[in-house]
């Protein structure tokens, strides 16, 4: 039963790469690919400029990474790591045009020697040149890599999948969360005539040859790698626009051309949902490089501003409420998880794959706010407690920090229930929206750690959080509160928890609040509440009568 569980578990989680591939054992592979190593830490990515052009019935690729990067600091040995995952490979390199002295591959790194010292505060221009037949998606985006489809018209239909595997599965690149280019990237495809090249940010120039036509896409704004992403197929696109908090907002859906007239009844959820989440979360981060929904040949990803988007045009998860409230049927799933990535995920990045709580976590809970922001605050709470049967509590949500290795799948509705705990302690919702909004302001396109996030909240909320936090992502233990009640005396203290945790409950249907810790207490209560005694179903708790 329990393979069943979790093979149902995977169909049912939110589109991302490798949920469940937990490893246990470490190689100088997964540091090299996972840590900010001395072959990485003295230099910082300005832009990528990417070229490139596929061959379908070969599942074949070739292009350019024009990678512009500054010097951050002094080293001994200015040896420079670029990631690119076997099979592709590097076939030459130019630094500022000249080629380069010396390059030894190691497994999916290159290793780069220069011919001169690289001047601090000074950037430069890498070149590389790579080919190859890149890792075939198994399904994406669970197990990623490029995908080779067909649509229903026959047509060749490609893109790539790579979160958590790494955007080095197809391209050269600092395959490192904790630097993103800060000044952006740009994405030129060359297609065949019949097909369009769809990319993030803005369309820059197309240009028309006789056998084919090449698109060249741009974000001015940092980006994750795994968010550049080449979308190649028969497209059609719709055209809408925002009035948001930071004024006009450019919406474009690109779909495939016979699913025109889906997509636009559909897409009409988007408005509501920018305004929903711009209320709680601040600004769409990402203005300049506007909004896109494209349609993909696989679920979906939170690729920037260009959102990946295959839930058939349904409402739900592939039809499915995720929650078993009902409430998640009356909201199109992926449009609404994935563009929660644009806040948290996208703007707000974790520096470390072992912190992907902080995009998850978040993400999950804005499904919560969607839902209460459409039907009402008992319906968000009814969304968000439903999906608690989707917690497996295996490992904590925190993962094996410097090799690539995210925690639990509990990320998801583990981490969204952790959340709606934590703005039950607050008692104030305004509170709590303040603190979301500034989480986006204070770290507006940066990368962040779990430290980080955790003395934010903290400070804001004006409470310790140190023990929850430790309770909630570094344990699989639920808090358990022992009670029991003898006439109108209510005896009680927690169990299963960490040393110190004294999280305070309120119990339901009243005001009353009851301050546990791992000490027994006494408290008298009136008759009513003696009687029918009940802690209040938001905080992600159990209990435990011993009567």
């Amino acid at each position: 039963m329990r393979l069943f569980f979790l093979a149902m578990l995977f169909l049912c989680l939110p589109a991302k790469s490798q949920v469940l591939n937990h490893k246990t054992l470490f190689t100088k592979q997964d540091s090299l690919r996972g840590s900010n190593n001395d072959f990485r830490n003295w230099w910082n990515v300005l832009h990528y400029d990417i070229s490139i052009e596929a061959d379908f019935d070969q599942k074949f690729i070739k292009g350019k990474n024009i990678l512009k990067f500054e010097v951050e600091k002094n080293v001994s040995k200015q040896i420079l790591q670029i990631d690119l995952q076997e099979p592709m490979k590097i076939t030459s390199a130019l630094l500022n045009g000249k080629k380069l002295k010396n390059m030894v591959r190691e497994g999916n790194v290159y290793f780069l020697t220069f011919n001169e010292k690289l001047q601090k505060n000074k950037s430069y221009q890498l070149e590389m040149k790579f080919e190859g037949n890149p890792r075939v998606a198994k399904n994406a985006p669970w197990d990623g890599g490029w995908i080779f489809k067909k649509d229903k018209n026959g047509n060749p239909w490609m893109s790539v999948a790579c979160q958590g595997l790494g955007a080095s599965v197809w391209f050269p690149n600092k395959d490192y969360l904790g630097d993103e280019p800060d000044k952006g990237a740009r994405l030129t495809m060359i297609v065949p005539k019949n097909m369009m090249g769809i990319a993030m940010g803005n369309l820059k120039k197309v240009v028309h040859s006789e056998n084919s036509d090449s698109y060249t896409w741009e974000v001015v704004n940092p980006i994750n790698n795994y968010n550049i992403i080449p979308y190649i197929g028969k497209y059609a696109e719709i055209k809408d626009s925002y009035q948001g908090e930071k004024g006009n907002l450019p919406l474009s859906y690109w779909v495939l051309d016979y699913n025109v007239e889906a997509a636009t009844h559909q897409f009409q959820q988007t408005k509501p949902m920018l305004k929903h989440f711009e209320h709680w979360f601040g600004p769409y981060p990402f203005y300049e490089d506007g909004f896109k929904l494209v349609e993909s040949p696989h679920l979906g990803m939170e690729h920037q501003s260009a959102i990946a988007y295959g839930n058939h045009f349904e409402n739900g998860y592939l039809g499915r409420d995720l929650s078993g409230s009902g409430w998640g049927l009356k909201w199109d799933f992926i449009l609404i998880h994935e563009s929660g990535h644009e806040w948290f995920g996208n703007n707000i990045t974790n520096k470390d794959v072992a912190d992907m709580w902080i995009h998850e976590s978040f993400t999950a809970y804005s499904e919560t706010l969607h839902t209460q922001e459409l039907f009402g605050v008992e319906a968000g709470n009814d969304y968000v407690i439903g999906t608690r049967v989707n917690i497996l509590n295996d490992i904590p949500m925190i993962g094996h920090y410097g090799v690539n290795q995210e925690g639990s799948g509990d990320i998801y509705y583990k981490g969204a229930n952790m959340i709606h705990t934590f703005r039950q302690l607050l008692e104030d919702d305004e509170l709590f929206r303040q603190i979301l909004r500034e989480m986006n302001s204070t770290f507006y396109h940066k990368t962040v750690t779990t430290k980080e996030i955790e003395d934010f909240m903290s400070v804001k909320s004006k409470i310790d959080l140190t023990e929850f936090f430790h309770q909630y992502l570094r344990t699989t233990q639920i808090p358990i509160l022992e009670y029991s009640i003898t006439g109108n005396e209510l005896m009680y203290r927690w169990t299963n928890v960490v040393d110190g945790f004294d999280m305070p409950l309120k119990i339901a249907k009243t005001n009353k609040w009851i301050y546990p810790t791992q000490q027994w207490k006494t408290e008298k209560l009136d008759s009513e509440t003696g009687k029918n005694f009940k802690i209040d179903r938001n905080f992600y708790i159990q209990t435990k009568n011993i009567h």
